[in-house]
């Protein structure tokens, strides 16, 4: 078998920090924490930008109404130090009074008003619009009291709340606008942005006034400094020689080869990640192609029984990583795995194929943002039942503008759900008619938007299951495994990684 070069690499350097004295971790000593994130953030305001790194980012420099507890799922107050329904569509908050923003504003009912009726209108386009477009109106009731009236019941509100709103300052936000909040933020959480270079990194330093008693404490580092590199080569080097103290996303070979290192820990976290093909199955494409072959439910089906998804879970992903049946994570509030399932069988693949009218198979572009290695595995599985997927490796933000652009008949994602722990998080945003939604099924939009105001539990879960059923039973994605997600750090860093993929880094000291 052939070794890559990266591995020769890796063993390399390996071998010669086992015979050689590993030097100081440099972060520990001026109390600064060197981290590597894989994709560059085109925004820094949280509510234009999709990418995971965007939600860490707001964990730090942002805090939203409402913590929940990565540990117990527990919901906690941050901003609002108390919250009530007064009917099935007002739910009253109280906050705190001893809150100021980085720029020295001090936080009130006001901003809480402006952010959240600007994030929920829809003219203001925003990213997340299936996690806000629930509310209809937030009122100020006093100088630390507000009132989000939602346009029907919104079952998960509060789970939304603590994971999907954060808190910006009215005054700021309204002068310099998305595009000057997005490379000069303002928040109210324990690490303010000090500085940004757009691709290369962004440096935070801790808020000397965040307020006394948040449940997500005082940062007990000084500083952190965020570097971009998605290359694991040099991820890897940095590791060793003490250039980083912290990176994630590590593929698990390299992994392994990372955990032989002195003063470097290895922790394989799990995380709420769920891998699928996205077909286009409603031919949003059909300017862009002559021909497009997913329309067809037999090549869709063909599809899932010619991916070896069991198998890549176990080769490639490792860890605590599972096969899905559905899309969607299976601790979410409505997931469910009783659905149609199709096994790996490329003969049936092939015998699909050749009923749909494509007896030699078919090419197409397979546009994939991340996860390399994976995305090769699924080209080869496709090629031995005869479709011929040309591999297109975009960032994300171009490889989204395509695919909302009706310029993609196949593609390769991976969602978080913003670590939200209800389906809704994920579901409505893929099927409810979006600009990601290539389905375009109208019964399922019928059923989510019919769960989406359920307050009864078990009706709830029965709406999502039927929506799942449908959603497997005409093959509009093929569901592949849940993500793990290596993180790799300097022993000398006290860190736990959390099942919501959401490192907080607050939390974390020098040992």
């Amino acid at each position: 078998m052939r070794i890559s070069k990266h591995l020769v690499l890796i063993s390399a350097l390996a071998l010669l920090v086992s015979f050689t004295a590993y030097p100081a971790a440099a972060g520990k000593k001026d109390d600064t924490l060197n981290i590597a994130l894989e994709k560059e953030l085109e925004t820094l305001d949280w509510y234009f930008n999709t990418a995971r790194e965007g939600i860490v980012l707001s964990q730090h420099a942002y805090d939203f109404l409402i913590y929940r507890d990565p540990v117990t799922f527990e919901h906690k107050p941050l901003l609002a130090t108390s919250w009530k329904w007064l009917s099935n569509t007002v739910l009253e908050l109280e906050l705190r009074q001893d809150v100021v923003f980085h720029n020295g504003a001090k936080f009130s009912a006001d901003d809480v008003v402006y952010i959240l009726n600007y994030a929920s209108n829809p003219d203001s386009k925003v990213k997340y619009w299936t996690y806000v477009n629930w509310i209809k109106e937030v009122k100020k009731i006093d100088d630390y009291k507000v009132q989000i009236i939602t346009h029907k019941p919104f079952p998960p509100a509060i789970e939304f709340l603590s994971c999907a709103m954060p808190i910006y300052p009215k005054d700021y936000y309204s002068q310099v606008g998305s595009k000057g909040f997005g490379v000069k933020p303002i928040g109210t959480g324990p690490y303010k942005v000090v500085q940004v270079e757009p691709g290369k990194k962004i440096v935070l330093e801790a808020f000397d006034k965040y307020f006394a008693g948040s449940p997500k404490g005082k940062p007990a580092i000084k500083r952190i400094v965020w570097r971009t590199i998605s290359e694991v080569n040099t991820k890897a080097a940095e590791l060793m020689t003490g250039g980083l103290d912290w990176c994630w996303l590590i593929p698990p070979d390299q992994a392994a080869k990372l955990a032989q290192v002195p003063n470097l820990t290895v922790v394989a976290g799990e995380t709420m990640r769920v891998g699928f093909l996205y077909m286009d199955a409603a031919n949003v494409s059909k300017d862009a192609f002559k021909d497009n072959p997913f329309t067809k439910i037999k090549v869709r089906q063909a599809m899932n029984y010619a991916i070896d998804a069991a198998t890549m879970s176990k080769t490639l992903a490792g860890g605590q990583s599972k096969p899905v049946d559905s899309v969607c994570f299976p601790t979410q509030f409505g997931c469910t795995g009783d659905v149609t399932k199709y096994s790996y069988d490329p003969v049936k693949a092939k015998q699909l194929l050749t009923e749909a009218g494509y007896p030699n198979g078919f090419e197409v572009d397979f546009y994939v943002y991340r996860d390399r290695p994976y995305a090769e595995a699924i080209v080869g599985s496709l090629a031995n039942v005869g479709i011929k997927a040309k591999l297109v490796q975009l960032q994300y933000s171009a490889m989204r503008e395509k695919f909302q652009g009706g310029k993609v008949q196949l593609a390769f994602w991976t969602w978080g759900s913003n670590s939200i722990n209800d389906i809704s998080a994920i579901i409505d945003y893929w099927f409810m008619h979006t600009n990601d939604d290539i389905a375009r099924d109208p019964k399922v939009l019928e059923l989510l938007t019919a769960a989406s105001s359920e307050m009864d539990v078990e009706k709830r879960k029965a709406l999502y299951k039927e929506a799942l059923q449908i959603i497997a039973s005409q093959a509009y994605t093929v569901p592949l495994f849940t993500w793990v997600t290596n993180y790799c750090f300097s022993s000398e860093l006290g860190f736990t990684p959390n099942s919501d993929e959401t490192p907080r880094f607050f939390l974390a000291k020098w040992k």
